[in-house]
């Protein structure tokens, strides 16, 4: 059975509720042989990465970069995972097999800065981004949900045997 870790950091009733609809879309009753595993951004491992299929990745946008926790999760599993540093030590290419990823952000002005250090790091890890990522800017109303709930469908049905 295939594996979709979901990887994410929710602090607030905005977050929370992409989530919900991001894990809502991953189980969905059309969606078959796919096991989704959720873990906190500052709970994952690297051997939750290295155990999965594809992932789905969550976070606000803080400061124009991802959560601090989103953070912390890839300085602890990077190198473990795959990761490939260029000769300067930043982040390169990875070779190999390339997993499908997702993202989704929430902002309250801007998500450009977080969006561009999620994906220059997931670049730099065996991954390749496998839908669009989902921006989302101020209040989530149903059509942000709608859009969740298909990141969430789309990455699960890549994997689904």
């Amino acid at each position: 059975m295939a594996r979709l870790l979901v990887v994410h950091h929710s602090p607030t009733d905005t977050v929370r509720s992409l989530t919900s609809a991001v894990l809502a879309g991953a189980h969905d009753d059309a969606i078959e042989g796919v096991e989704v595993v959720v873990r906190e951004a500052l709970e994952a491992r690297a051997d939750d990465v290295l155990a999965a299929d594809g992932y789905l990745l969550g976070t606000p946008a803080n400061f124009g970069y991802m959560s601090g926790a989103l953070k912390h999760f890839f300085d602890r599993i990077f190198l473990e995972a795959g990761g490939a540093l260029g000769d300067d030590g930043s982040a390169a290419s990875a070779g190999g097999g390339r997993r499908p990823y997702g993202l989704w952000v929430h902002g309250r002005y801007d998500t450009t800065g977080a969006v561009r250090s999620v994906t220059t790091i997931a670049g730099a890890l065996p991954w390749v981004r496998s839908a669009e990522v989902l921006e989302v800017m101020g209040e989530v109303g149903e059509a942000e949900r709608a859009a969740a709930y298909e990141l969430g469908g789309t990455l699960a049905a890549l994997l689904a045997t």
